[in-house]
C-alpha cells in the first residue's frame, strides 16, 4: 500500500515514511509544520503478506465476532469479543476490535488517536482583540479572557503547534483593558 495516502494536515502535501512512527515531532517536507504521525505496520506491509485470518478448523473452536468463518486468535481488550487475525487492531500494546478503536477515537477515550483539538489559545486571543473595535464590550470580554486562559492553560495546544504565546498575549491585552476600565471608573468617581 502506498504511503502517499497520508497528507500533511496543514499544506496537504503527500508525506513520506521518514515522518511516521517517531518519538518526537518531525517537520513536514513541504511546509515544515511539526508532525507526530503514528501509522500501523500494515500500512507498509505488501498486500501479499497481509494477514487474512485462518478458517475455523475444528468444531468447538472460537470464531471471530465479525467473521464467523475465521478462527479467533484473541479477545478484544475493550469489549471481550473474539477476533481473528484480520480484525485484531493493536494500538499501544492493546488488542482492540475495530468498533472499540473507532469508539475510542470518536468519544475521545483514546487520546493518541485524536485528529482535532480545540484551540483555546486562539479563543482567548480573539476574545481579547476583537472587542477592541467596540471598547465597551471589553468590560465583559477581558474577565472572560482571564477565565479561559486560567481554565485551559494546561490543555495541550493544537496538534501541530506547541507554544502558548497566544495565551500570554491575551493575558497582557486583557489586563490592559481591565486597567483602562479601572482608570475610567476612578476618573468618573473623582471627577
Amino acid at each position: 500500500m502506498s504511503t502517499a495516502l497520508i497528507h500533511c494536515p496543514k499544506c496537504k502535501a503527500a508525506l513520506i515514511g521518514e515522518v511516521f512512527n517517531r518519538d518526537d515531532f518531525a517537520p513536514c517536507p513541504s511546509c515544515a509544520a511539526p508532525l507526530l504521525i503514528e501509522v500501523y505496520p500494515a500500512m507498509f506491509r505488501p498486500p501479499s503478506k497481509a494477514r487474512t485470518g485462518e478458517a475455523v478448523m475444528m468444531e468447538g473452536e472460537a470464531s471471530c465476532f465479525y467473521h464467523p468463518q475465521k478462527k479467533a486468535v484473541l479477545p478484544c481488550e475493550g469489549c471481550g469479543r473474539f477476533l481473528c487475525a484480520l480484525c485484531d487492531c493493536e494500538h499501544q500494546g492493546q488488542h482492540l476490535c475495530p468498533a472499540c478503536l473507532e469508539s475510542g477515537r470518536t468519544k475521545g477515550k483514546i487520546k493518541s488517536l485524536e485528529n482535532a483539538r480545540t484551540r483555546y489559545d486562539n479563543i482567548a486571543l480573539a476574545l481579547a482583540l476583537f472587542p477592541i473595535l467596540i471598547f465597551y464590550f471589553t468590560i465583559i470580554t477581558a474577565p472572560m479572557v482571564l477565565y479561559v486562559v486560567i481554565r485551559y492553560w494546561k490543555t495541550p495546544p493544537g496538534l501541530t503547534q506547541g507554544s502558548r504565546w497566544r495565551f500570554v498575549v491575551a493575558i497582557i491585552v486583557a489586563l490592559l483593558q481591565m486597567g483602562g476600565w479601572v482608570a475610567v471608573i476612578i476618573a468618573l468617581a473623582t471627577g
